[in-house]
């Protein structure tokens, strides 16, 4: 495995263009259960679709309640080895994007900018309405729920289809971070994959869209993946440590 990490180091000092595509194995570090995991918030949850939410107040107040429960665990959760390792390449100038399918926001807290975190499902640690577009702050919005479950409003149009800024079920995917990622992916010269269980699609086409376009894939992950026959590289351990190692975090 060490021979590995040496490669892993290699492939990134060679790089003129390093793009980092990330799953819940990265945050799974930092205390935040994969939502697919057994005790994660689909093993405990039936998931509610877009469409239910649009559709019904009791799929709404369901959604928020939810939202209470997990962010007992997701508000305790801070950035870990991986992500301070990824942090420190972005702020090199050696990686230029990170498209991730994590909603938790711990790229932005490891300090990597916004506008270099591509984020394909959305974030959850604030809200947006639905109807206009107006951004919400969690405070604002769970602490009247919590109190007698009135469902929140837009404070600009009053409008009632408030969510967390999540790509749900049954939803589109969003155009722009789609567009982002694609480009991303064709730019690279070495494409990352970490902690993704590279399933999910069309967010998992993009290792093989990179590669295809000439990329170098590295993939790390604890466990084999369905993309692991076009990888230049596989990994199969530790995130944190291993990419920490990789890029000379101490």
């Amino acid at each position: 495995m060490a021979g590995d990490v040496d490669t892993l180091r290699d492939m990134i000092t060679d790089a003129e263009r390093v793009v980092f595509f990330t799953g819940a194995g990265v945050s799974t570090e930092s205390g935040i259960p994969d939502f697919r995991s057994p005790g994660g918030v689909w093993d405990r949850f039936k998931p509610i679709y877009f469409d239910d939410f649009m559709s019904s107040r009791e799929s709404r107040r369901e959604t928020w309640r939810r939202k209470i429960e997990t962010d007992k665990t997701m508000r305790k959760a801070a950035p870990n080895r991986g992500h301070q390792a990824i942090a420190s390449l972005v702020a090199r100038g050696k990686a230029s994007a990170i498209i991730t399918q994590n909603i938790d926001g711990l790229h932005q807290v490891s300090g990597v900018p916004d506008d270099k975190v591509i984020e394909l499902h959305g974030n959850s640690t604030y809200c947006t309405c639905l109807d206009c577009g107006e951004r919400h702050t969690l405070e604002e919005v769970i602490g009247p729920f919590k109190q007698d479950e009135t469902l929140p409003e837009c404070k600009s149009c009053s409008s009632e289809y408030v969510k967390t800024a999540t790509i749900s079920f049954g939803q589109q995917m969003p155009e722009g971070p789609m567009r982002r990622a694609q480009a991303e992916a064709m730019a690279a010269d070495l494409f990352i994959a970490i902690g993704s269980s590279l399933v999910v699609y069309p967010a998992a086409g993009f290792p093989v869209m990179a590669k295809q376009n000439g990329s170098k894939l590295c993939i790390l992950n604890r466990e084999p993946t369905e993309l692991d026959q076009y990888a230049d590289l596989v990994l199969n351990a530790e995130i944190g440590p291993s990419l920490g190692a990789a890029v000379g975090l101490n």
